[in-house]
């Protein structure tokens, strides 16, 4: 096992998650022989039946999340499978309608990949533009509809800045023009309130590792009335309602049941905590004239997450800071892309601010002390 602390500090939390311990031990008594380790489509049997409640539990905990209804959850792999299914899937189910979707040039790579993919196959995409703050405009999302239109897809909060779209107006636009609405909720689920009803969402992606389950578990909202209705991706023995087969990971929809009903219990807490320290670095940053922080002028951000510039700062220093924390850095508040990131273009960030931003995000077990850590490194970049 790694010594903890020999690791530098933990400032990625939009990336993944760690497990939260409480996660663990019902996780743990779905595998083992002496737990309940069944088939949950085996329900001939006790250990079938024992798997399927603890599917269903996990299903109802889930959705009380966001407001649905248990039935209203389709388990997958993570948010990256529940995007592709929900944009795939209407796709060729409403084909017939229109082969025209909408959806904004910020949109994370598991968006954006599935609708290049439909284009290649005759589809037509329209990718709206966010304003300089990083938001997307409904008025714009609304123009950008026409009569062949199916879907929208537009995230609920963005992976880099954090910036939180008004997916409610946009709702409401798609609502009124006969166009099913999907969001990709894989950053902002639990971190901030998220109501499906209210809001009149049709489609929402969720991943479990962003909410301190384990990764390879997610799932997809699909509103049961009036029904939206999808084509399979993967194809088998008809699980999920025929939306996804596949057995189910019983384990993993345990924990996420499990993480999710903890982030529902104490979002209100974190969330004021999270956004406190969240303006207390930028208030560091302010104070030391250094820095740029993408997306401050949104009307909302997510607690716990800044994207920053540090265009002008020393490289040895910049160099200096990212060796004592584990970050998203360079260009995009991306480490594994070596392109400039779409979004920070996308609001019109110059390239060489783009070069040295930093995205710093942190979560449940950030400690006080290594934000107070985090405020004397960046006060050694002056």
């Amino acid at each position: 096992m790694t010594d903890s602390k020999a690791l530098p500090m933990y400032f990625d939390y939009a990336a993944t998650t760690p497990v939260d311990p409480r996660v663990i031990e019902p996780m743990f008594a779905h595998l083992t022989r002496d737990g309940v380790f069944g088939n949950p489509a085996s329900t001939t049997h006790v250990y079938g039946r024992q798997a399927a409640e603890a599917v269903h539990q996990a299903r109802a905990r889930v959705a009380a999340l966001i407001n649905a209804r248990a039935e209203e959850i389709v388990w997958t792999s993570g948010a990256t499978e529940s995007n592709n299914l929900a944009i795939k899937g209407v796709a060729e189910f409403y084909c017939d309608r229109g082969r025209h979707i909408v959806t904004t040039a910020v949109e994370h790579s598991s968006v954006l990949a599935p609708c290049r993919w439909l284009q290649e196959r005759g589809y037509e995409v329209t990718y709206v533009a966010p304003q300089d703050d990083g938001t997307v405009c409904p008025e714009t999302v609304a123009r950008a509809i026409r009569d062949d239109t199916i879907l929208v897809s537009v995230m609920h909060a963005n992976n880099e800045t954090g910036v939180v779209m008004d997916i409610s107006s946009m709702a409401q636009v798609c609502r009124k023009r006969g166009v099913l609405f999907h969001v990709d909720a894989a950053q902002s689920a639990g971190k901030i309130p998220l109501d499906v009803s209210t809001a009149g969402v049709d489609l929402l992606s969720l991943a479990g590792h962003k909410l301190y389950a384990p990764k390879g578990v997610g799932a997809l909202y699909v509103r049961a009335e009036p029904p939206v209705r999808l084509v399979a991706q993967m194809h088998g023995g008809g699980h999920e309602g025929g939306m996804r087969s596949g057995t189910l990971a019983t384990h993993q929809i345990v924990a996420m049941g499990a993480a999710f009903a903890l982030a529902k219990d104490e979002m209100a807490a974190e969330e004021e905590r999270l956004s406190q320290w969240r303006d207390r670095l930028a208030t560091t940053l302010h104070s030391l004239g250094i820095g740029v922080i993408h997306g401050a002028r949104a009307p909302r951000r997510l607690p716990g997450l800044l994207c920053v510039s540090f265009e002008g700062v020393e490289p040895s220093r910049l160099t200096a800071l990212l060796a004592t924390m584990a970050v998203s850095a360079g260009s995009a508040c991306r480490a594994t892309d070596a392109k400039p990131s779409h979004v920070l273009m996308a609001m019109g960030v110059p390239p060489a601010r783009i070069a040295t931003a930093v995205r710093f995000s942190f979560g449940r077990f950030t400690t006080e002390t290594e934000i107070t850590l985090l405020e004397q490194h960046l006060k050694n970049l002056k």
